[in-house]
């Protein structure tokens, strides 16, 4: 079973072909380098915090999902694809955890996983795998050309990692690793390492309620 930090080191390899994963949102790259987080959280803090990007996509029920709805919630969002291997799972599976160990503050918060595979998944796929780990979490995808845009908005990439014109459906995704933490009032404050404890994502979910 490949660990956590397994994981990660098998990321650093695509992260170092395609640069852009190395984005950042108003110069979160900076502080990925540094890992320097505030002293209140376990996750790298963004000082100042600054409006979430835009995150609109249709749920399982087809509905739409507007990440600005969820004000007054904390709100974690991971962009990940369901046949991921690796890193997809352990965070969720993490996520799982970290509810369990806020009890009933985990009301007030609001785990969003992403698919940027919507060739292999539909809203629905990715509701059902998402709820294999929590029933809380919201599983969205949309069209390839929502997706993109999105990922652009976030400033964000992911690339298919398989040979080109491969019609088998058979490959991995190279996508960011890091969790994205939205505060109660819309603001983007914290990004979660893949190395942290669920009591790490516990806490740092406690000093923003």
């Amino acid at each position: 079973m490949i660990t956590r930090i397994d994981a990660d080191r098998e990321l650093i390899p695509a992260a170092a072909r395609f640069p852009r994963m190395r984005l950042s949102i108003a110069g979160l790259a900076g502080l990925l380098l540094t890992a320097c987080a505030g002293p209140s959280f376990n996750g790298v803090s963004l000082d100042p915090p600054e409006r979430a990007p835009l995150l609109q996509l249709a749920d399982s029920g087809g509905a739409r999902f507007d990440l600005a709805d969820e004000r007054g919630k904390v709100v974690l969002v991971f962009f990940g694809y369901t046949h991921c291997p690796d890193i997809c799972p352990t965070t969720l599976l993490d996520w799982r955890r970290a509810a369990d160990l806020l009890g009933r503050k985990a009301d007030d918060v609001r785990f969003v996983f992403v698919s940027v595979d919507p060739e292999r998944d539909t809203p629905a796929a990715t509701q059902r795998y998402a709820a294999r780990f929590l029933p809380r979490i919201v599983g969205l995808t949309g069209t390839r050309p929502q997706i993109d845009a999105m990922l652009s908005t976030w400033k964000l990439a992911s690339y298919r990692d398989g040979i080109p014109g491969d019609t088998n459906m058979v490959y991995t995704v190279s996508h960011p690793s890091q969790v994205f933490v939205v505060d109660r009032a819309g603001q983007l404050r914290l990004l979660h390492r893949a190395e942290l404890t669920p009591a790490q994502v516990a806490a740092d979910i406690r000093e923003l309620l």
